[in-house]
């Protein structure tokens, strides 16, 4: 029985969607002024793994991730360059799309942008004014009366007489409330903008969210997630928004990541500290990224560091070379086993709201399983377990690679030899050992080796993989 922890009670729920065969799920996406950090990348592989696990569960998944391609650093950069701010957010769009199938994330069913939206974020301003919960302010913008919802703060658990003030709160003499936050901004017709009711402007970060969620959502759905960053204001926000919009508004499970950690800071755009996805996966394979980014539980902060990296590429290195002992002479996988119980404690590790590190433990127990079947030569177990370990691997999008195409990927990660001159050498070994020329087998070995070549031989031939 899945349960998942929701920021919103503080405590894990029984998962019980709104219509039993769908979930309805909304994460805040990309602002596509500057590429992907790794703070972004944590936050989709982790959603990913929750939707993948969603759908192993027979839910159909309607996903929605939405992207803020109109904002003042957008514009800021746009007018520093002296370039359409289309032609930033489209190819930042797509350099990130490229980052995150990289990366193996699936995309959302509608990925809608701003932009596109405009009418639909103007529609629910006009009712939040109709309904009294907005006002025109004295400089013209419009602004959400926060204490026209009583309930605000019931996401963030403050109080709106000891709310913090954000630092992105400026200029607050024009307001009724020094703490209510903007819906639509008056901006000068030289720069970009839209007509609306209250003059040519844009629209304010929270108002985006909540009316492309109720354009493709509803004001019912299952779970809405983010960053921990988003908490407050920007869900605080929407909720208040879309509840005064709508009369009534809920969400089942408010779902968020914990952030990321360079030098004791967290990791933010703001504090020019981030570290680029297309770096990271310019020195790691995508796999061994997504286990850094999850072998601690979703909700914790992580640490970056290159020793943890180094350990998460151990790790998946370590389940490969079980899979490796894959033996085609032994394809009846219809056994008879004990092994059933492994599986079922990863389900219920996955349960306990996506509870990845608990899950791979459960995978490096069958790893050592595989292990010890192998070197009983109880083959046929061996292929069994391979089957379970790759079917589970993939719940959380991992083990896709053919093991031994995956050892000879880290060859674009290293300047050493390249797969076809490794071959060579494994064949002309082959010949040596084949004719007793052992000392010129173990020469090529320890070529290989100082390489950082390691070679394994087994009953079905020989393979290799690299050191790290």
């Amino acid at each position: 029985m899945l349960k998942i922890f929701n920021t919103l009670s503080k405590s894990k729920e029984i998962f019980s969607p709104i219509n039993k065969k769908q979930v309805k799920i909304y994460v805040c996406g990309i602002t596509p002024y500057k590429m992907c950090h790794i703070g972004h990348g944590r936050t989709f592989i982790i959603f990913d793994i929750i939707i993948r696990y969603l759908k192993f569960l027979g839910y159909n998944v309607q996903y929605i991730r939405n992207i803020t391609d109109i904002n003042d650093k957008i514009i800021q950069i746009a007018h520093k360059r002296d370039i359409n701010i289309n032609d930033i957010t489209k190819k930042i769009i797509k350099e990130i799309s490229k980052d995150f199938y990289n990366l193996n994330i699936l995309p959302p069913n509608v990925e809608p942008k701003v932009t596109d939206h405009i009418n639909d974020i103007i529609s629910m301003i006009k009712t939040l004014l109709d309904n009294k919960n907005a006002y025109i302010a004295k400089n013209g913008d419009i602004m959400f009366s926060i204490k026209k919802y009583l309930n605000y703060g019931i996401l963030s658990k403050q109080k709106i007489d000891f709310l913090q003030l954000g630092k992105r709160i400026k200029n607050i003499s024009f307001k009724k409330n020094c703490k209510d936050f903007i819906l639509w901004k008056l901006v000068n017709k030289k720069t970009i903008g839209w007509i609306s009711p209250w003059g040519y402007g844009r629209p304010g970060w929270h108002i985006e969210c909540s009316a492309i969620s109720n354009k493709y959502l509803g004001n019912f759905f299952d779970i809405h997630g983010g960053g921990s960053d988003l908490i407050f204001p920007h869900h605080e926000n929407e909720i208040a928004q879309s509840y005064c919009a709508n009369k009534s508004f809920s969400v089942n499970y408010w779902v968020h990541t914990g952030l990321i950690n360079i030098n004791n800071k967290k990791m933010s755009k703001s504090l020019d500290n981030t570290i680029k996805l297309r770096n990271l996966l310019t020195k790691y394979n995508k796999e061994i990224i997504r286990y850094f980014f999850t072998a601690t539980h979703y909700r914790s902060p992580i640490v970056y560091s290159e020793n943890k990296l180094k350990q998460a590429q151990l790790a998946i290195q370590k389940l490969y070379t079980s899979m490796s002992y894959w033996n085609n002479n032994y394809l009846n996988t219809t056994i008879q086993n004990n092994f059933f119980s492994l599986e079922k404690k990863f389900y219920e590790a996955m349960d306990d709201d996506f509870n990845t590190p608990k899950a791979y433990n459960i995978l490096f127990k069958i790893s050592h399983n595989i292990n010890i079947a192998y070197h009983q030569k109880k083959y046929l177990i061996v292929n069994h377990l391979i089957l379970k370990l790759k079917k589970l691997g993939n719940i959380i999008g991992i083990l896709y690679f053919n093991p031994k195409n995956y050892f000879k990927d880290y060859g674009k990660f290293y300047n050493q030899y390249n797969e076809l001159e490794i071959d060579k050498l494994i064949k002309k070994r082959n010949i040596a050992r084949k004719n007793k020329l052992w000392y010129e087998a173990d020469l090529i070995r320890n070529i290989l080796n100082n390489k950082n070549i390691i070679l394994e031989d087994r009953k079905n031939g020989t393979i290799w993989k690299r050191k790290n």
